[in-house]
Parts: structure tokens; C-alpha cells; sequence
């Protein structure tokens, strides 16, 4: 069968472009390369996964319902690179993707979110993302329909019959095409001058919708009653009457807001849904992040049970069921899961064997060395110092981080993070954040516009407080 059978959509109907046929594991692992140091194994196995998907849609109908997504255990400190390897696949493979701490989640009885929300979350981030791309494929029409509405705010449409019932006699036939030409010109002539900016200060009164009240203040809390709040909200919105107001605005600010409108009513919902439901069901990533807070210890009873009821609760989610959603059933039996623990206190064996059986694969990330840090600060195309350099751009000050200068860092952070808790890569945020701290403050009356970095300066800026044991915990 085509590749795409699997995710035909009725003709007309515009839909994002799925990457993962194109990309091989190498090229995958190229591409998480730009943003992640280290971490070699678990991008491979992130990467036979993603590839995996591609090639399952090459299959037969009856062949593809029989093949699973192998799901992905992550084991490792926090601050490593687990939940970047996994935002930056759904990214790089364009699929709809959610994170989410499974310690927010307990047992059904116990108070908080029920694990099925997850499943909920992910169809509406999929929704928007449909959408959000529809309504840019027909952006241009939106464009030219809310110019249309912007001029009958400034002229108000005058039609010959309008005119002639105002003056009370008949229009002849040749004077009401002189009237219609001259309409016409003057609204071309306004047009011309709309796109030129003359009226971006103009003040206009375009109609907008009311906001309906939210009932989600009055749903008391608990387990599902949030799912019960929004489905109370569409009911209410689609039993009220649609109602709308004029509102003062300029027509820089209203046409944005024209447009948006436009664009809302030119797309299909109902294919937008189908779209999107679609989309989840195929290409949906969940990241499970601190899986090892809800493995139980050896009591029976209280938040232990709970921590063990959540990874029941869990299970029929990865081994696949139907999820009801406002939008639609949806099926998870093809949804990839990552799950991703430190498992510091415990260990993936103490997970229950059922839920330990759906992750196949495990992964184990290396804690980072001091050359990993440095590779951080300068190689990612996000890297912390090109932010910086970025930020401090914007104040017309050239920023340069000398050679030394990045070794010293890294070298700080990691003495930091042995003596202290070892907080991975994340130490490196708050390190740089206190280097410049004196810097950024004093940017805007700077004279100075090219400012170094040396091994000097961070020694001077970061040594007292690295030293300082007492400092560190509660500085850095």
C-alpha cells in the first residue's frame, strides 16, 4: 500500500508534513545532534523508534494494527538530556507531543489528575497544531477578506438602492452606473491608502464576539472533574445564544484580529478534528518524566498504594485502549511512550513487572564531565552563550566569551554539582545567570560596547561563591 494510506484525508483538506519518512536514524541522530551533547545511546534508540513509525506505514492494513511502538525507559540524573532528546523529536518528526510529570497523576479515589487527562491533552495540543496550520494555508484569503471588512468599516457600503431610497427618487440606469463606478473608485482609492498605512491610527468599531461566562470556577476538584468542567463550558457556549458587541480599536490592532477571524471561518473544524484525532493515533508521543516518583516502597497502605494505583491506572494507556475525548475516541495502541526517571531511591525492577514489560527499551544516560559542559556552552545552535550574546545584543554591547573562560565555567559547575546536588546541565543556567548578573544590570548606561569574558573575570565573578559550601546551596 501507498505509504500515506494509512493517514488519507479527504481531498482539499490541507495537512502538515510528516518528516519521518524522510529522515534515516543517522539523520535523526544528526538533527538531535544540534541540540544534545552526548548521550549516543539514547538518540539511537529514540531514533530506530521514530524510524520504526515510517516504516510500520509501509505495510499492509493488517500487518500495521499488529505492529507496536516499542516504548523507551530513559534512566538517568536529572539535567542529562532526557526531556530535550524527547522535545526535540517531536519536533524534528512534527508530531503531536506532550510532556508531563507522572507524579501529577494518582490513583482514581486519590485527589488529583487522572491519567487518562494526558491522552485528553495531547488531542487538543494536536487540534491547535492542525488548526493553527490550516488557518496559515489560507492566511492570504483571510488577508483579503478582512481588508474587504476593514474598508466597509471606513466607507460604509453606500449600494445605488441605498442612495436612492435615502434621496427618495428613482435612480435611471445610466446615473446608477456613474454611481457604482464611483463608488467603486473611491473604495479603491481607500484601498490603496489602507495598504499604504494612512489609516493604522484610525479608530474603527469592529464587531467582536462575547466571551461566554466560565464555569470552571464553580466545578469543585477531583479526579476527572476538570474533563466535566470543559464539557460543561462547550454545552453552555452552544446552548447560549452567540452574542457580539462593538469594540473601539485602531485599525493596526483590528486587523490582526480580522484576520484570525477570517481564517477561523474559511477552515473546516470537523476535518480538522479528523485531522488531528488522526495524527495522535499514528504519530502522538507522550514523555513521562519522573516515572521513578509513583514506583511504591514496601508499605501497603497510604501514598504508597497510590504511587502503585497510578502505574495500574497507567497501564492500559501504553498497552492501548480507547480514551473519550472531547473531539472523539481515541485509540492509544500506537501513541509512543517515553518514560524518563532519575531513579535515585529505586530502580526500573521496582516498577510492576506489568508496566516494566510495555518499556522494552532502556536507555541509560552518563552522567556529564566537564568537557561535556563546555561542549554545551558552545556547540548546540541554542547554546547558553549564544542566548546571552543574543540578549546583550539588543543593548548594543558585543558579548565575547574567551576560550578560558568557558573552561573556568565548566569547570565551576561541575565542582558545584559534586559537592552540592548534582543537577546536571542545569547548573550551567544558574552559573552564567550569576557571572552576568552585574552586566546585565548595568547594560543600558554602558559606554563600553565590546565587553570580555576571561578566566579572570569568572574566577572573580563565581570562585568566593563556588568555595563556600554555604553559598553554593543557596546561591548556586
Amino acid at each position: 500500500m501507498d505509504k500515506d494510506d494509512s493517514l488519507t484525508k479527504e481531498p482539499g483538506v490541507q495537512q502538515p508534513q510528516y518528516r519521518i519518512d524522510d529522515l534515516t536514524p543517522r539523520e535523526i541522530v544528526t538533527e538531535l545532534d544540534k541540540y544534545v551533547v552526548g548521550q549516543d545511546d539514547a538518540k539511537k534508540a529514540v531514533a530506530i523508534a521514530l524510524r520504526n513509525r515510517a516504516r510500520r506505514r509501509e505495510l499492509s492494513a493488517e500487518l500495521q494494527e499488529e505492529i507496536y511502538p516499542k516504548n523507551i525507559l530513559m534512566i538517568g540524573a536529572t539535567g542529562v538530556g532526557k526531556s530535550e532528546i524527547a522535545r526535540r523529536l517531536a519536533r524534528i518528526s512534527n508530531a503531536p507531543f506532550y510532556k508531563v510529570e507522572a507524579s501529577k497523576f494518582t490513583e482514581v479515589g486519590y485527589v488529583g489528575r487522572d491519567v487518562e487527562s494526558m491522552i485528553r491533552d495531547l488531542v487538543e495540543i494536536a487540534v491547535n497544531d492542525v488548526r493553527e496550520y490550516q488557518m496559515e494555508e489560507c492566511m492570504e484569503m483571510a488577508e483579503s477578506l478582512a481588508e474587504e471588512r476593514l474598508l466597509d468599516l471606513l466607507l460604509p457600503a453606500q449600494h445605488p438602492s441605498e442612495v436612492e431610497a435615502h434621496e427618495g427618487a428613482e435612480v435611471s440606469s445610466e446615473s446608477h452606473d456613474a454611481m457604482v463606478a464611483r463608488l467603486h473608485e473611491t473604495r479603491e482609492k481607500l484601498r490603496k491608502k489602507l495598504r499604504n498605512g494612512d489609516f493604522e491610527d484610525r479608530v474603527v468599531e469592529p464587531e467582536v464576539r462575547e466571551r461566554t461566562t466560565s464555569v470552571m470556577g464553580f466545578i469543585p476538584g477531583g479526579p476527572g472533574m476538570e474533563e466535566i468542567g470543559i464539557d460543561l463550558q462547550e454545552m453552555l457556549e452552544r446552548m447560549m445564544p452567540s452574542r457580539k458587541k462593538r469594540k473601539r480599536m485602531t485599525v493596526a490592532e483590528a486587523r490582526p484580529f480580522l484576520e484570525q477571524e477570517e481564517a477561523s471561518r474559511l477552515i473546516d473544524m470537523d476535518a480538522v478534528v479528523r485531522e488531528a484525532l488522526d495524527r495522535v493515533e499514528e504519530l502522538g508521543i507522550v514523555f513521562l518524566d519522573e516515572i521513578d516518583k509513583i514506583v511504591g516502597g514496601e508499605a501497603r497502605s497510604g501514598p504508597d498504594v497510590s504511587r502503585e494505583g497510578v502505574q495500574r491506572d497507567l497501564l492500559p494507556l501504553v498497552e492501548g485502549t480507547a480514551v473519550f475525548t472531547k473531539y472523539g475516541v481515541v485509540r492509544t495502541d500506537h501513541i509512543l511512550f517515553i518514560a524518563a526517571g532519575a531513579f535515585h531511591a529505586s530502580k526500573p525492577s521496582d516498577l510492576i513487572p506489568e508496566l516494566q514489560g510495555r518499556f522494552p527499551i532502556r536507555v541509560e544516560l552518563q552522567s556529564l564531565t566537564q568537557r561535556d559542559f563546555e561542549r554545551i556552552l558552545t556547540e548546540p545552535k541554542n547554546s547558553l552563550l549564544i542566548q546571552y550574546q543574543a540578549l546583550m545584543e539588543t543593548e548594543g554591547i558585543k558579548l565575547e566569551f574567551k576560550e578560558n573562560a568557558v573552561t573556568a565555567i565548566a569547570s565551576l559547575a561541575c565542582q558545584v554539582n559534586r559537592e552540592t546536588e548534582n543537577i546536571g546541565a542545569r547548573r550551567l543556567h544558574t552559573m552564567v545567570e550569576k557571572l552576568l548578573e552585574e552586566l546585565s544590570f548595568n547594560a543600558p548606561d554602558m559606554d563600553e560596547k565590546h565587553f570580555v569574558i576571561d578566566e579572570t573575570y569568572v574566577q572573580e565573578r563565581l570562585s568566593v561563591l563556588v568555595t563556600d559550601s554555604d553559598l553554593s546551596r543557596y546561591i548556586l
